[in-house]
């Protein structure tokens, strides 16, 4: 039943005045754009009405007429009234209770109801049902992008901001409309799906349940190896790639006997699913370097055919004689004879670090002391501080090689860099075999600490009595 026109400018007057009163109490952005919707509607009807009254005319146009403006003022007051009991009134973070689709069709409804009831003679009905029926027909690919739009809105497959996979493409969510959902892909590229193209394809959301996501990379390793001791290896490259998550903690799995490698899937997870690619290249550099260094095999392809020329493997003597020549420019090792060198050099091993890449942490166990052949290192110490640089020729370690001190800091490389390990098995065999020169190799090594002691300001004690100190401590440390 339709209000009296006199009641109209009334109501309309009344609606005005609550809404701008809202407008002012109400902070929330999303309900300030309806109620500024409202208004619009507002004066429409205040123009219709305006014109009913100062231009009388045709009664059948004056009937439509009231008609079509109690129309205008039910939208306004639906769309008032859906706007404060779907949204919060205050918090612009707080989330909206049903999504701007759902309140946009409970409003549709009501208003299509409420001109049902307002003309509900059987002509105009049959008519409306006629060319209900021709945009239908004409509109049905946009209907359906509007009623799949309405069915993600509720169901919430994904939301705004989750990474999915729909059909072929991946991106970030970045707007659902009525027509299409809009998602921004690795690439920077907006991509616009038709809401029902998305309603029939399958969705891969990278964000639920939760926000970590597991990701991994396969790499082929030599049958020569053992499988535990490539596992072991890979494990151990990618414990120090610092944006993978310790828990779940990461799996190397043998995945299959390839045609000419033992193929290992190294699975692990991180928390930015943006940053998956770029991730993915840190842990494949990461275990590059970490089966360099153990001489793990990373085998060509068996199909290819190919005519390898594997460079002259470097005489044992010459390597030697090599390691020797840089042991000896150590302070430490200053004064050993030129067999003691040799006898060090023996059992010490060059290794290949690339950038970033941890040598030693701080507070690990070590018994073993490094010779920056190639490159540089940074010292870090704490949370990170750095508090030196060591360039080519210089060391570092050598209180774990001496006393089995845990590592007093961080070394990590700073670009690819080379450094020969002095492993402590073969240094205590020659001290064994070679008491006499502890005092020497102590006093050296005092010397040493005394110097990094002043450069950090530190109180440093007597020369003398560093050396016996030292000196004692080391001949506890190998049984003497």
């Amino acid at each position: 039943m339709v209000p009296h026109p006199s009641a109209h400018l009334t109501f309309t007057l009344a609606l005005f005045g609550t809404v701008m009163v809202l407008m002012l109490a109400v902070r929330n952005p999303a309900i300030r754009r309806r109620f500024l919707f409202t208004i619009a509607v507002l004066l429409s009807a205040s123009a219709a009405h305006t014109a009913l009254v100062w231009l009388p005319g045709v009664a059948a146009v004056q009937e439509y007429g009231w008609k079509v403006e109690a129309l205008l003022l039910v939208l306004a007051a639906t769309q008032a009234l859906v706007a404060l009991a779907f949204n919060p009134w205050s918090g612009v973070d707080k989330p909206e209770r049903a999504p701007a689709i759902v309140q946009d069709a409970i409003i549709a409804l009501l208003v299509a109801v409420s001109a049902v009831i307002t003309f509900p003679n059987t002509e105009f009905l049959t008519t409306s049902a006629i060319v209900a029926a021709v945009m239908g027909f004409a509109l049905q690919e946009t209907l359906g992008n509007a009623f799949a739009g309405l069915a993600i809105q509720i169901e919430k497959p994904f939301r705004v901001g989750h990474w999915i996979t729909v059909g072929n493409y991946e991106g970030s969510v970045r707007e659902i409309t009525w027509r299409a959902t809009k998602i921004l892909t690795k690439s920077g590229n907006m991509v616009i799906l038709p809401n029902s193209l998305v309603a029939r394809e399958a969705i891969n959301n990278y964000s639920e349940p939760s926000a970590p996501t597991r990701s991994y990379v396969e790499v082929g390793v030599g049958y020569q190896t053992p499988p535990n001791e490539s596992r072991d290896a890979l494990l151990r490259a990618i414990q120090n790639v610092p944006r993978i998550l310790r828990q779940p903690a990461p799996q190397a799995l043998l995945w299959d006997f390839g045609g000419s490698s033992l193929l290992f899937r190294v699975r692990f997870w991180i928390s930015e699913f943006s940053e998956e690619e770029t991730i993915r290249d840190e842990v494949r550099r990461a275990i590059y370097y970490e089966l360099g260094r153990r001489g793990i095999d990373i085998p060509f392809p068996i199909q290819v055919e190919y005519s390898r020329q594997d460079p002259e493997p470097e005489p044992v003597d010459d390597r030697t004689a090599r390691f020797a020549d840089v042991i000896g420019r150590v302070p430490v090792f200053a004064d050993l004879k030129d067999e003691g060198r040799r006898a060090l050099a023996a059992g010490a091993a060059e290794r290949l670090y690339g950038d970033g890449e941890l040598i030693v942490r701080e507070g690990a166990e070590g018994a073993s002391m490094f010779v920056v052949c190639q490159g540089r290192v940074a010292v870090t110490i704490g949370s990170g501080k750095e508090v030196a640089r060591i360039e080519t020729g210089g060391f570092f370690g050598e209180m774990s090689l001496l006393t089995g001190e845990p590592r007093s800091a961080t070394v990590s490389a700073r670009g690819d860099c080379r450094v020969l390990e002095i492993a402590g098995d073969v240094f205590k065999s020659y001290i064994t075999e070679h008491p006499d020169v502890i005092d020497q190799v102590a006093g050296a090594a005092a010397a040493r600490r005394r110097e990094l002691d002043q450069s950090r300001g530190a109180t440093t004690a007597n020369s003398a009595e560093a050396r016996v100190t030292l000196a004692a401590r080391m001949r506890r440390f190998f049984g003497l």
